[in-house]
């Protein structure tokens, strides 16, 4: 869109979608992957309503797998300065509701900053929502297979998937996640291996479509309601 067309659908909208993703390790898969996944997911939400959807912020806080090539992690505070610093640009155009559609667990502190902020700027809504661990995307995931976790198989999706870098076809035992926090970036490294926490690498791709289906349709249903 140019400014000229935001500045039209402003005329009988006020909703924009900024997706929160993370720049990181995620085995086979692409560093990309929370940013592609929360991205692609607000646009297939967003896209009969005609809502903008920016693209995705693709740095979060990942500093737990800083001993992995390729991930780029934000201190807490320089992350919520970023975020604040969107949300002021967003309300000074024009936009009155932001729903921020996340694919990294990491970028909690955003969740207490749309409230924060909201609070404190009147007329503006700000809201954050999870789109992988919603109530219906999150039960469909575990009707397909309740053993999934960072770097499994739910996150491997068609336009996850790097060319020519085929995942193994096992089951990978869980990793004892609250052990695991305890470690510093080069332990996490160390204990993880290949960098998933557990679970299959892969799963057929209309088991895929079937979840990304739900969570499309329960991310505008977010998109649409809950708004005062």
């Amino acid at each position: 869109m140019s400014w000229f067309q935001v500045e039209e659908y402003l005329r009988h909208d006020d909703r924009a979608v900024l997706p929160l993703g993370s720049t990181e390790q995620h085995a086979y898969l692409s560093l990309l992957t929370d940013a592609i996944l929360a991205e692609r997911v607000a646009l297939d939400a967003a896209e009969p309503m005609g809502v903008p959807v920016y693209p995705a912020l693709p740095f979060g806080i990942s500093s737990y797998f800083l001993g992995f090539p390729g991930t780029v992690s934000l201190g807490v505070e320089t992350y919520v300065r970023v975020m604040q610093d969107i949300l002021e640009s967003l309300a000074k155009g024009g936009f009155r509701r932001v729903l921020l559609v996340s694919g990294h667990g990491g970028n909690a502190p955003a969740s207490a900053l749309a409230r924060d902020w909201s609070a404190g700027h009147p007329g503006m809504q700000v809201r954050y929502y999870s789109w992988w661990d919603a109530p219906r995307t999150g039960k469909k995931v575990k009707e397909v297979d309740p053993v999934g976790m960072h770097a499994s198989w739910t996150e491997n999706y068609p336009w996850t998937r790097l060319e020519g870098r085929t995942a193994p076809d096992v089951q990978k035992p869980p990793v004892d996640y609250p052990r695991l926090r305890l470690r510093e970036a080069g332990q996490v490294r160390e204990t993880l291996g290949d960098g998933s926490f557990g679970g299959r690498y892969q799963r057929a791709d209309e088991e895929m479509l079937a979840i990304w289906e739900v969570a499309v349709t329960e991310t505008r249903e977010a998109l649409v309601d809950g708004w005062l």
